[in-house]
């Protein structure tokens, strides 16, 4: 949890929180990862997403290596065709890949994933021609303040902690943060499938509780040690 690409990543204590009290009254019986995957599940309803059933009965690992993370993650500078392609290894086709991306309309990124799309694009001294001008400023504003955040979402009013399609409809309007958040809005390939998402918000929570499931089963550890 400590690896570079899960800096982002909040809520840890309340997955420490839940192990405790489960261990309180049914020691060595559910596992952190059947917590994390519940959690999010919960989190994800909670804040006005799907609610959708998971399979459990993962098994802990003893091992934990943020190597791992560094090679299991995608970055978020990934190519549209790399993150096809890195879905797509795992079985998953491009409306799960997008739907998972807007999962983007919660939550914030750290400065060091996209200042440099708001004031360096790719060494030319001038901000991604593919943001919109006004949204490049306030990123550089917000940034200017040393280990600064933004909300992935930019509504107006922003909703970072509201699950809904609004992320889809931002990008399409150039106001992605990451890289590839902007980029899915504009390829060919992933494109039309935002357009979808971005006219339907109950088919993207559809769509993303599918992917969830597909991804929740990927690589899992089950029965004994």
């Amino acid at each position: 949890k400590t690896a570079g690409p899960n800096g982002s990543v909040r809520g840890f204590e309340l997955i420490d929180e839940i192990k405790t009290a489960l261990e309180a009254q049914c020691p060595s019986k559910v596992s952190c990862s059947d917590i994390v995957t519940l959690a999010t599940r919960d989190s994800v309803f909670l804040g006005g997403g799907p609610n959708y059933t998971v399979p459990t009965g993962r098994r802990d690992g003893f091992v934990s290596n943020p190597e791992d993370a560094n090679r299991i993650l995608p970055p978020p500078f990934i190519s549209v065709e790399g993150l096809l392609s890195f879905f797509g290894n795992k079985g998953m086709n491009v409306f799960d890949a997008v739907a998972l991306l807007g999962a983007h309309t919660v939550g914030v990124a750290s400065c060091g994933n996209f200042i440099d799309r708001a004031t360096n694009f790719q060494g030319t001294g001038l901000p991604d021609p593919s943001m919109d001008p006004f949204l490049a400023g306030r990123l550089r504003d917000t940034c200017a303040v040393p280990g600064g955040f933004a909300a992935l979402d930019q509504s107006m009013p922003v909703t970072p902690v509201s699950f809904d399609n609004l992320f889809f409809g931002q990008i399409r309007e150039r106001k992605g943060i990451l890289l590839i958040d902007q980029l899915i809005a504009t390829n060919p390939a992933t494109s039309g499938v935002v357009f979808q998402y971005a006219a339907n918000n109950e088919l993207f929570k559809r769509q993303f509780a599918i992917a969830m499931v597909k991804m929740g089963a990927l690589d899992v550890l089950t029965g004994s040690a």
